[in-house]
């Protein structure tokens, strides 16, 4: 079994949005590889709502409503990429 400080934070939250941890050893696993795939997605989706927001952001006459949602997707995508980080971070000692 991994040790305590080696659990791999997982890019999805469990009941009541509380972090999911994997311990394992095998890091080719079947619920490794699927974190490794949903946190390519959300790598993916942070870095094409990066290009939108320049995109917004930059127009002279973007809507209210439309930089709202632009704020509320782009939190989601800072909580992916962070959780990604931070994840990697404490996996790759």
């Amino acid at each position: 079994m991994t040790p305590q400080n080696e659990l791999r934070l997982l890019p999805w939250s469990g009941p009541e949005g509380k972090p999911c941890y994997l311990s394992t050893d095998d890091s080719d696993g079947h619920v490794s590889r699927l974190a490794d795939n949903i946190e390519a997605v959300q790598l993916g989706m942070a870095g094409a709502l990066l290009e939108q927001a320049e995109e917004v952001l930059g127009a002279e006459n973007a809507e209210l409503e439309g930089l709202r949602l632009l704020a509320t997707d782009l939190q989601g995508a800072l909580r992916d990429v962070l959780r990604v980080a931070v994840s990697r971070n404490t996996t790759h000692r």
